[in-house]
């Protein structure tokens, strides 16, 4: 099996490349030894597979951020374990200047290669044509070929080029350019310079000869300025954004409702089939009672979690996303943030631990520690299951002005987090003083119709990772929650259970009630319960009561287990109604006073604590690796503790 890198600058349809070799035949990991994303497929030349790795963009070989460090390290060391046996390097035919610069560093590495001249349609618009076989001549140890990964041309050509790779690794040009490579920005910043100059120089030579202008035959690139002139408008530019994520969630709550019934009916007849097929016993009650429920809690997100990916898929399709970063970066420098802090802001919107390591680009200390801490505020797919369980709860069904007021919650919701976000920028400014200012530099990509291959392999590979990795979670605490859930003190419980037998015969309390009161009375005195009981003191003034607190805590494994701890929770407490969906469990749950537990002023209690509360060890021990240690994590917890806390206090108190 061979080793295939695939390498190019950023926007040069490396990805599209990529999902068009591998398909779904691809998982994604990390570097070893560092918490850099490293995607990984596995491509078919015949009937061997071969390994191809999808590495991050880069401009040089030169390495000025952890990203681009990668890079270096596995293409300078051949006894890496990611070192390839062939190099695929795409390049944007449109742009072929400043794509040959790394090119022709990895081409000098020695290293076996293949060049994918890929956007020949966008070159071709713009009136360039590009002779392969001059290419050819100036880079003989590779092979040329031609693609437009958007609509599935040149695959077959590629792998083909893979597998005609004769050149094998030079070893000798290997250690002669890595003996020559100046690596500390600082210090080799003048070699580097002239070298720069100096690989330019040959380049331009080779494009006089490669590169055939023609009159344009279309004029994309004018019609993406024009655009981008209201795209990008001081005014425009941000009212369309909110209304772009708007229609999102507007879109989340509309279309999702149906599979979410439905995915939620399913788990109920199956909790229920279980229950009664299987022996009566501990495993039987284990399997009905808590581990498909707690998988069901977060099975039943899917339909939301896929229609966010997808529209966050076509807006970096179609090039859209850069246009945020550079509206945004108005907008974050009086914060003390830089224009690249964007990119972990929006990142943070899938999942915070890839926006946490985005950070790595930010060359400025400052500002690079303040995106690191403010990123976990921006509301993550991870509470998605909350807002939305929450808000199905507590807020009406009705429109205002045509609009779903659902929908219009869940855009407060991602507002107030990033607001909060950039309110703490401007704490932190004011606090970390340093001289280096930030810059931004960005490559603005035209526009181009999304690819709907690439659209739908991110969507399914971004709900694979969720699902996977919160169930394996909520899988392990479901089991510990059954668990605490259906024993306690053994004296404790046959105690209360006789105290509530006595009680229903005494008052004649019918069948019905009477399960339900033995049922809640076990709950109570189990370990679960006596935990519950010991924090509601401390979790009363929110609103909480000790169910809604023990899934607080469970919940620090990952937000997304307070729906999946609920889930275990209610269906120990089973008063006959097993079938019953969740949300019409809570909606049955009373005080002892007998108001209802999850009314308005709770359940926005409960949606303001998500925003704020960091309650997600994986980004904790994220945030302890990028800063080099517990101090910065520490501040995160125990401020946005205090915020949700405060946050939560105030919106309950306010609607009760």
């Amino acid at each position: 099996m061979m080793k295939v890198a695939l390498l190019g600058n950023p926007n040069t349809g490396k990805s599209s490349i990529f999902n068009l070799l591998t398909g779904l035949r691809q998982h994604v990991g990390n570097f070893p030894g560092v918490t850099v994303e490293k995607k990984q497929g596995t491509i078919k030349i015949g009937d061997e597979s071969h390994s191809l790795i999808d590495f991050p963009g880069t401009y040089s070989i030169y390495p000025h951020s952890e990203d681009e460090r990668v890079v270096y390290n596995v293409l300078s060391d051949s006894n890496h374990t990611d070192f390839p046996d062939v190099a695929v390097v795409v390049l944007d035919a449109s742009n072929l200047r400043r794509n040959l610069f790394l090119f022709s560093q990895i081409y000098d590495l020695g290293l076996p290669t293949v060049m994918v001249l890929n956007m020949i349609d966008v070159a071709d618009k713009s009136g360039v044509s590009i002779s392969q076989e001059a290419i050819q001549k100036y880079f003989p140890q590779t092979l040329v070929v031609a693609s437009n990964a958007r609509i599935k041309l040149g695959r077959d050509r590629i792998l083909q080029a893979i597998s005609d790779t004769q050149t094998s690794f030079d070893k000798t040009k290997h250690a002669t350019f890595i003996a020559n490579a100046k690596l500390n920005p600082i210090e080799d910043k003048q070699a580097q310079e002239a070298e720069a100059e100096e690989r330019f120089a040959k380049i331009d030579t080779i494009l006089d000869e490669v590169v055939v202008q023609k009159p344009k035959v279309a004029v994309s690139e004018n019609r993406s300025t024009k655009v981008d002139r209201f795209l990008t408008h001081p005014v425009f530019g941000y009212l369309t954004f909110a209304i772009i994520l708007l229609t999102i969630f507007q879109f989340i709550f509309s279309f999702s409702s149906i599979p979410m019934d439905w995915i939620d009916e399913q788990f109920g007849k199956l909790s229920e089939w279980v229950a009664v097929t299987m022996p009566e016993g501990v495993f039987n009650d284990l399997i009905s009672q808590g581990v498909i429920p707690g998988i069901g809690g977060v099975v039943i997100f899917i339909p939301q979690i896929a229609i966010l990916f997808f529209f966050l898929a076509i807006l970096e399709e179609t090039g859209y996303m850069a246009r945020v970063v550079f509206i945004m970066d108005r907008l974050m420098r009086p914060f003390g943030l830089n224009g690249k802090s964007v990119v972990p802001l929006m990142s943070g919107v899938a999942c915070a631990i890839p926006g946490v390591m985005a950070a790595r680009t930010i060359s400025d200390w400052k500002e690079r520690i303040i995106t690191i801490m403010v990123t976990p505020l921006m509301s993550c797919s991870a509470r998605i299951p909350v807002y939305t369980l929450l808000i199905a709860l507590v807020v009406p069904d009705q429109t205002i002005l045509g609009l779903n007021l659902k929908g219009l919650v869940l855009f407060g919701l991602y507002a107030l987090g990033l607001i909060s976000a950039l309110l703490v920028a401007w704490c932190m400014k004011l606090f970390i003083k340093t001289k280096s200012k930030g810059y931004l530099m960005l490559e603005m990509p035209v526009y181009k119709q999304p690819r709907w291959g690439n659209v739908g392999i991110t969507v399914f590979e971004k709900v694979k990772v969720f699902v996977l990795s919160a169930g394996k979670i909520i899988l392990a605490i479901s089991i510990v929650l059954w668990t605490l859930a259906t024993y306690g003190p053994s004296d404790r419980m046959e105690k209360a259970v006789a105290q509530a037998e006595q009680y229903i015969q005494e008052n004649e309390v019918d069948e019905e009630a009477a399960a339900d009161m033995i049922a809640s009375t076990n709950l109570e005195n189990s370990y679960i319960g006596i935990m519950g009981k010991t924090i509601e003191p401390i979790i009363a003034p929110l609103g909480y009561d000790w169910k809604i607190g023990v899934s607080l805590i469970t919940s620090f494994a990952a937000r997304e287990v307070f729906v999946g701890s609920l889930a275990t929770i209610y269906a120990v407490h089973d008063d006959g109604e097993a079938n019953l969906p969740l949300r019409q469990k809570l909606l049955k749950e009373k005080r002892a006073d007998g108001s209802q537990v999850y009314s308005l002023a709770t359940g926005v209690s409960l949606m303001v604590f998500y925003v704020f509360a960091m309650q997600c060890m994986a980004t904790l021990a994220v945030v302890k690796r990028e800063t080099g240690g517990w101090k910065w994590p520490l501040i995160q917890l125990f401020l946005f503790g205090a915020l949700a806390y405060l946050g939560a206090f105030i919106s309950f108190q306010i609607l009760s």
